[in-house]
C-alpha cells in the first residue's frame, strides 16, 4: 500500500469539523482576541487526536461500529436503551439540526458570487449531496469528501500565507495561553466546533471500512494513526490559518467583522478576488459538512440499533436522507430550528463525556482488545481529555439552563 492510500477516514473527520460554523467562530476569534486563542484550538487537536485514535482503534480490532459496541457494552437492558436513545437524540436529531447551517453557509457563499438566489442554491446543493450519497459507495464518497477536503485547505492556508501574519504572535497564542477579559466563550466554541461526538462514529465505522480487508490489526492501527494524525493536523492548520488571517484584516482595525464583510480580510493581498477565493473555501467547508453530518447520523443511529452499516440497507439510507431533507427544507425557508438545536446540543454535551469515559474504560480491557489496549501514556492524556470535556459538558449544559 503506497503511503497516500493510508489516507481517507482522517479527513472525513476534517471534512465534517471544518464547517460554515468552525469558519464563522475561527474568524470572530481573530478578528476580536487576534492570536491569543490559537492555543485553544492547538488544545483541541491533541484533544481530537486522543478520542479519534481510540475510537478507530476500538473498531478496527473488534470489528464493531462505535455506537454498537457503546450500546452492547451494558448488561443492563434499561441502559442500553437510554445509551441507544442518547446517541439516537444527539447524533440523529442533532446532525439534523445542524445540517441547516452546513447547506446555508454551501448556499450562501455561491450566491455572493453569482446572480442565483442562495435559497436556489439550497435546493442544489442539498440535491447534490443525496445524490453523491445515494449513488456513492464509500470509497467515491471519500475521494469527493477528500477532494473538497484539499481545496479547502489550499484556500485557507494560501490565503494566510498571503496575509502574512506576525509569526511570533502565533507562536506566542498556541504557546503562553491566555483567555482576554470576553474571550471564555470563543475559546470554548473553538474547542467544540473541533471535538464533534459525531466524528466519533463517523471515523470508527470509516476506519473499519477501510481497512476491512486487512488481516495485520497492527498493520491497520498504524496506518490508521498516520491517517487520524495527518488529518486532524490539517484541519487544525486551516482553523489557526483562519484565526490568523482574521486578526490581521480585524484585529484592533476599525472595521468590525459581520457575516457580509468576512471575505474582507483577504482583500489586502488578494484585491478584487477576495470574494470569489473566500467564497470557494466556505463553499468546500460547507458541502463537506452537508454530506458528512447525515453520514455520520446512518452510522450512529444503525449501529446504535444493530442494524448494518450498508449503504444500501434501507434504514441507512432513511436516516441520511431524513438528515438531509430536514436540513435543506429550513436552509430554504431561511430559520433556524431553535429548539431541536438547543435540545441537540443539550444531548451532545451529555453524549462526548459519556463516550470518552466508556472509551477510556474499554480501552483498558484486555478481554475486547487484547494487547492493543491503552498504554499508561494513553491513559495519561486520556484522563486529562476525559475530565476536560466533562467539564466543557458541564458548563455548556449550564448555559442551556441559564
Amino acid at each position: 500500500m503506497s503511503f497516500w492510500k493510508k489516507f481517507g477516514p482522517g479527513l472525513l473527520v476534517t471534512a465534517a469539523f471544518i464547517g460554515p460554523g468552525t469558519i464563522t467562530t475561527a474568524s470572530v476569534a481573530g478578528a476580536n482576541y487576534g492570536y491569543a486563542l490559537l492555543w485553544a484550538v492547538f488544545f483541541s487537536l491533541i484533544l481530537t487526536f486522543t478520542l479519534q485514535e481510540m475510537a478507530a482503534r476500538l473498531s478496527l480490532v473488534t470489528k464493531q461500529s462505535l455506537a454498537h459496541t457503546l450500546t452492547q457494552a451494558f448488561n443492563h437492558k434499561i441502559i442500553q436503551y437510554l445509551v441507544a436513545f442518547l446517541v439516537i437524540s444527539a447524533i440523529g436529531i442533532g446532525n439534523a439540526a445542524y445540517e441547516a447551517g452546513n447547506i446555508t453557509g454551501a448556499a450562501w457563499s455561491l450566491a455572493s458570487v453569482t446572480s442565483l438566489d442562495s435559497q436556489w442554491w439550497t435546493l442544489i446543493i442539498g440535491s447534490s449531496a443525496a445524490l453523491l450519497l445515494w449513488f456513492g459507495k464509500y470509497k467515491a464518497l471519500e475521494r469527493v469528501l477528500v477532494g473538497f477536503v484539499m481545496l479547502m485547505s489550499l484556500v485557507f492556508i494560501a490565503t494566510c500565507i498571503a496575509v502574512a501574519p506576525d509569526l511570533g504572535g502565533i507562536a506566542k497564542g498556541i504557546f503562553r495561553p491566555t483567555i482576554p477579559d470576553g474571550a471564555l466563550l470563543s475559546a470554548i466554541a473553538l474547542i467544540g466546533t473541533t471535538v464533534v461526538p459525531y466524528n466519533l462514529f463517523l471515523h470508527a465505522s470509516a476506519a473499519r471500512e477501510k481497512w476491512r480487508n486487512q488481516s495485520d490489526i497492527e498493520t491497520a492501527i498504524n496506518e490508521s494513526r498516520i491517517d487520524t494524525a495527518g488529518a486532524i493536523f490539517l484541519g487544525g492548520l486551516i482553523t489557526m490559518a483562519i484565526v490568523a488571517t482574521a486578526a490581521v484584516g480585524f484585529f484592533q482595525g476599525e472595521t468590525t467583522l459581520v457575516m457580509q464583510n468576512i471575505s474582507q480580510q483577504l482583500v489586502p493581498m488578494l484585491g478584487e478576488y477576495a470574494d470569489e477565493v473566500f467564497a470557494v473555501g466556505l463553499f468546500s467547508a460547507g458541502m463537506t459538512s452537508a454530506i458528512a453530518a447525515p453520514l455520520a447520523a446512518s452510522f450512529a443511529v444503525c449501529g446504535a440499533l444493530g442494524k448494518p452499516l450498508d449503504f444500501q440497507h434501507p434504514l441507512f439510507r432513511s436516516v441520511w436522507l431524513i438528515v438531509l431533507v430536514v436540513g435543506t427544507f429550513f436552509a430554504f425557508v431561511g430559520s433556524k430550528p431553535l429548539t431541536a438545536i438547543l435540545f441537540a446540543q443539550a444531548m451532545n454535551a451529555l453524549l462526548l463525556p459519556i463516550i470518552a469515559l466508556f472509551l477510556l474504560v474499554v480501552m483498558n480491557k484486555r478481554s475486547v482488545l487484547g494487547q492493543y489496549v491503552n498504554s499508561s501514556k494513553n491513559n495519561f492524556i486520556a484522563v486529562i481529555m476525559v475530565a476536560t470535556v466533562t467539564g466543557l459538558a458541564l458548563y455548556k449544559i449550564s448555559t442551556l439552563i441559564g
